[in-house]
């Protein structure tokens, strides 16, 4: 499966350092000009000068809950209007582009707006989907949302670039995705590894055999060796992405399964979390990220997410640099069934039923069985079918509501807990 998907992927590494900063000043130098958030954020840094990582440390990161607020403030602050400036009413000024210039406006839990504009493989995940063997002419059975978020037009456009055909697959309905699957013979999946997982087992169940199925992007949860196995053992090698809504791909997975070889049009740094301080490399922190996208020209934008650098280059070939994977969270932002969960989500659960003195939500479950319980402080009579309305309501996933006695809650501020297992 040794293949490439440009030269960049194997330059020197030296080499792409250098061309990377020679591109960074226009690119901030346009952003400045369209984008007003971008402008605040580099107020008395003069882009020609971020020729180096130290010198790009010296912008203060942006990160995803400022980000939330600046785009809430901005709709707030504006009345509504038409074209260009929606960039500032919808998008905070962050995006270079209003309505027309972006085909699509998609809102992630906050929520966030991003755009997507009309350039090919615009969220650039066809670097990961090539390494996972999918080539043009292959049919790819896309089951990412294709609603609110981008996940599944990040799949679909990939794809595209690559010259593939695609099938919309969606979420949920999992019977008529084994029956598409058993008609139509894709040969590749893109979506969580734990729907195909459930796919699968309810295709064992029909006794539907998927022979033609043999490649897998994966993305949205974690993807430990127990699964990567439990997939290999039926004939399908999966591999995991890395991204973001606000950025698209940030890193993938290669035939090599060592670390996630970092996409080429980003400068990706690890900082001390809380900081804008960069931590050395192999030192867990978090993922920061500045981007090429001239729409959407996120700078030192921080995910949130925990990673951590590996030395040396991957044994694909891939000079780049690699992250260790997704390591939590530096917040207490999680992510279930490849879905954010914010504690400002809990919290307006909470508004609607006063009802409730204190709450915490406990993530738990095995890999690829996701379960949400919301432990509540609450006197009698609550109503505990309407808070599960209201937790469906504000995050789109379900949760068990469990009453507990009132004090039994630790008062540690925790808002969400993640006990989930990863072996």
């Amino acid at each position: 499966m040794q293949a490439y998907f440009d030269e960049r992927e194997t330059q020197p590494a030296a080499q792409r350092e250098q061309a990377l900063f020679a591109r960074l000043p226009a690119v901030l130098a346009a952003a400045r000009e369209r984008a007003p958030a971008i402008a605040r954020q580099l107020q008395g840094v003069d882009p020609a000068s971020l020729d180096s990582r130290r010198a790009l440390a010296r912008v203060p990161v942006l990160r995803k809950n400022e980000l939330l607020q600046i785009q809430h403030a901005a709709r707030i602050a504006q009345p509504a209007a038409r074209g260009e400036a929606e960039r500032e009413r919808v998008f905070g000024g962050v995006s270079t582009i209003g309505w027309g210039a972006a085909r699509r406006v998609f809102a992630s839990p906050g929520p966030i707006y991003e755009p997507e504009s009309a350039r090919p493989d615009y969220w650039g995940f066809a670097r990961a989907l090539s390494a996972a063997g999918v080539r043009a002419g292959d049919l790819v059975h896309n089951c990412f949302s294709y609603h609110f978020t981008p996940a599944g037009s990040m799949m679909e456009t990939a794809a595209h670039a690559l010259g593939c055909t695609v099938f919309p697959g969606g979420v949920g309905q999992t019977e008529q995705q084994v029956r598409v699957m058993a008609d139509l013979a894709p040969q590749a999946y893109t979506g969580t590894p734990s729907f195909l997982r459930i796919i699968l087992e309810k295709a064992d169940e029909m006794g539907v055999a998927l022979p033609s199925l043999r490649r897998a992007l994966f993305s949205g949860e974690a993807y430990p060796p127990s699964l990567q196995a439990w997939f290999h053992a039926r004939g399908i090698e999966g591999f995991q992405a890395y991204g973001s809504a606000d950025l698209g791909m940030i890193a993938f997975e290669t035939e090599a399964r060592d670390g996630l070889v970092l996409n080429e049009d980003m400068i990706v740094e690890i900082v001390r979390p809380g900081t804008d301080v960069p931590v050395p490399d192999g030192e867990v922190g978090e993922v920061v990220v500045t981007t090429f996208n001239p729409d959407y020209p996120l700078v030192r934008f921080g995910t949130g997410d925990l990673s951590a650098m590996m030395e040396g280059a991957s044994p694909c070939g891939r000079t780049n640099g690699r992250i260790r994977g997704w390591m939590g969270r530096a917040d207490q932002t999680t992510k279930v069934r490849g879905m954010f969960v914010h504690p400002e989500q809990i919290a307006r659960v909470l508004e609607r039923h006063p009802q409730v003195r204190r709450a915490r939500l406990v993530v738990s479950g095995d890999m690829g069985h996701d379960v949400m319980t919301l432990k509540v402080e609450s006197d009698a009579g609550l109503d505990a079918e309407r808070v599960a309305e209201t937790v469906r309501d504000q995050t789109k996933l379900r949760a068990v509501i469990d009453v507990v006695p009132a004090g039994s809650l630790p008062n540690d501020g925790k808002v969400i807990e993640d006990v989930r297992r990863y072996e």
